[in-house]
């Protein structure tokens, strides 16, 4: 189920009992307008305080109602001049997003105690945002509509929790995080599981549960190419095990997303975690629609992570790739990752049929030597935005941009793993560029553009921006 952004307004007046009493007509006239036109939008739940602000002791009431409310962020209304200490405390025991917002009204100097209380927050280093203008004009709805969105995934990444199942996968650094940090910057816990808890609960699915998934699969994707060694439908069996496995883990431990180690203690030796990236990932599976949950491939958290905001922020599953090739004659980056993808992205619906028959099963590589499959679809064209957070001496950046995914014939597959899933993509800049700045080989992608909600969330988040461009 979607959920919506959850949003406070409060309205902010004068410090002068009387001068309030004069006032407040028009404090609340431009609060109203702004609850009007954003429920007439439908896209957030709005909470309006009980009272305006007009006192220390008010701003702080006000604000402990939002808290009480569970909101994801509020905006402050300023019609009239108020005294910026009042913004300030109430920002202060509010320590969530806050969007300012002022009519450009010549009559009343809301725009005079927008400007006043922003730079009272900033002096005291209260990260904040500003609307300034009619809410019935386009460009500052659009303003309201985007604080919601990205304080929405602010709140919902606080208090939630990532599954870590396994440790670090392959040596790499890029992929490993101190959940002292991500507990501190992020709200995060981070909930460390066994591999072996994923081959236990295995042994646990209902031979049906595991015949219904099989009889699935067989029955929807485009071809499975049995070998007889690596790829049996004993072993593609044991991959559903441990899909519905994991999926019990998420839903035993509450884990709100999770990364799984996989090589290669599970590749070699049990079988390829390609059934649970693919699945976790998708809207449905063999029991039907579902929420997709971000799953990330040898156990990279920074990947997860990314994805998660991604996530939150478009309602819609997330690609995890790896950066193969420069494919010169083509200009196009080849993104081809080791296992799966979510299979939403073979046409970019929810049509799990439409998905799935352009999905083929290969078997799993020789060097993973425990067999499987692995999911192999070409990447549905369309605009895109690719992203990915990483790390710099400790701190974090987010390194993004956009990129255009264009289809090309399943023979250009073979040049690289044929096996794997791909995604080809046109840059719009010297691809060089992107060899030179980016620091893993994971990244990550949803369709759309949307540089400038992700920005926001860095900004409530703390996180530097990188964004590339010609």
């Amino acid at each position: 189920m979607v959920s919506r952004p959850k949003i406070g307004i409060i309205g902010f007046s004068d410090g002068e009992p009387a001068v309030h009493e004069q006032l407040k007509a028009i404090v609340q006239k431009q609060v109203d307008s702004i609850v009007a036109e954003v429920n007439a939008l439908d896209v957030m739940d709005l909470v309006t305080a009980s009272t305006l602000v007009n006192s220390p002791a008010t701003a702080k009431t006000t604000a402990l109602e939002m808290i009480a409310q569970g909101v994801d962020g509020v905006i402050f209304s300023y019609g009239v001049f108020s005294f910026p200490n009042f913004s300030a405390i109430a920002a202060q025991f509010l320590k969530m997003p806050c969007l300012l917002m002022a009519n450009l009204n010549p009559d009343w100097p809301g725009m005079v105690s927008m400007l006043a209380s922003g730079g009272a927050l900033n002096q005291l280093g209260i990260q904040h945002f500003r609307a300034a203008g009619d809410i019935h004009d386009p460009e500052v709805r659009d303003k309201v509509v985007s604080f919601a969105r990205s304080a929405h995934v602010v709140g919902k990444l606080r208090g939630s929790t990532y599954g870590l199942v396994g440790g670090r996968s392959l040596g790499m650094y890029s992929a490993t995080v101190s959940m002292q940090d991500w507990q501190q910057k992020f709200g995060i816990d981070v909930e460390h599981v066994d591999q072996s808890e994923i081959v236990r609960l295995a042994e646990e699915v209902p031979a049906d549960k595991v015949e219904k998934a099989f009889a699935w699969l067989t029955e929807n994707v485009k071809e499975i190419r049995y070998d007889g060694v690596q790829l049996t439908p004993d072993k593609l069996k044991r991959q559903i095990r441990h899909y519905e496995a994991t999926k019990r883990l998420a839903a035993e431990k509450s884990l709100d997303f999770v990364g799984v180690k996989c090589h290669y203690e599970l590749s070699r030796h049990h079988c390829t975690q390609c059934i649970s990236a693919a699945f976790m990932n998708d809207p449905y599976d063999w029991d039907g629609p579902k929420e997709p949950m971000a799953f990330a491939c040898e156990a990279d958290s920074d990947a997860g992570l990314t994805m998660q905001i991604l996530k939150l922020l478009t309602d819609s599953p997330v690609l995890f790739m790896d950066v193969r090739h420069w494919d010169a004659e083509r200009g196009v980056m080849v993104f081809c990752n080791c296992g799966s993808e979510s299979t939403y992205y073979a046409t970019g619906s929810d049509d799990y049929k439409a998905n799935l028959g352009k999905t083929t099963l290969y078997p799993a590589l020789g060097i993973y030597s425990g067999g499987g499959c692995h999911v192999n679809l070409m990447t549905h064209a369309g605009k895109a935005t690719i992203a990915r957070l990483c790390r710099k001496n400790g701190a974090y950046r987010m390194t993004m941009f956009d990129a255009e995914f264009v289809e090309l014939p399943d023979e250009v597959m073979k040049e690289t793993t044929e096996e794997w899933p791909h995604v080809f993509a046109k840059l719009p800049f010297d691809y060089r560029k992107f060899i030179d700045k980016f620091d893993a080989n994971h990244c990550h992608a949803v369709y759309g553009s949307h540089i400038e909600d992700i920005s926001k969330v860095c900004a409530m988040l703390g996180i530097e921006l990188d964004i590339l461009s010609a």
